[in-house]
């Protein structure tokens, strides 16, 4: 059983910055994947980010490219999404997610682990 806590969102204008993290707990991969999320109201929960455990692979979103940034530290088991530039589409609920393996994938149904969300409100 793994658990996923996010923390870190909140209200921020558009311009501004933030930064997500998420916490692993419980028994854990030797190999893994960690993923960031979102899901804004009435749309699919769609793929920001991921990152594995080696940090030799990272994927992003194109509407996120050169202004987030995904990191981990593996001594934590803890991800990061650090966001710059905020926009007002960036709304959403942001979802923390693990996979085991090396490879990374986009799609939402590959994760196996998922945090219970955090809230992140960009007003123009």
């Amino acid at each position: 059983q793994v658990q996923l806590v996010e923390s870190g969102g909140g209200l921020v204008q558009a311009g501004g910055s933030l930064r997500l993290s998420c916490a692993a707990s419980g028994r854990f991969f030797s190999s893994y994947v960690m993923g960031w999320f979102r899901q804004a109201p009435g749309k699919e929960r769609e793929f920001v980010a991921a990152i594995n455990w080696s940090g030799g692979g990272i994927s992003y979103a194109e509407s996120v490219k050169g202004r987030f940034t995904i990191t981990r530290d593996n001594a934590k088991i803890t991800v990061y999404l650090q966001m710059m530039s905020l926009k007002v589409e960036d709304t959403a609920v942001y979802y923390c997610a693990v996979r085991g393996g090396a490879l990374i994938f986009t799609d939402p149904r590959d994760f196996d682990w998922w945090g219970q969300g955090t809230q992140v409100t960009v007003s123009s």
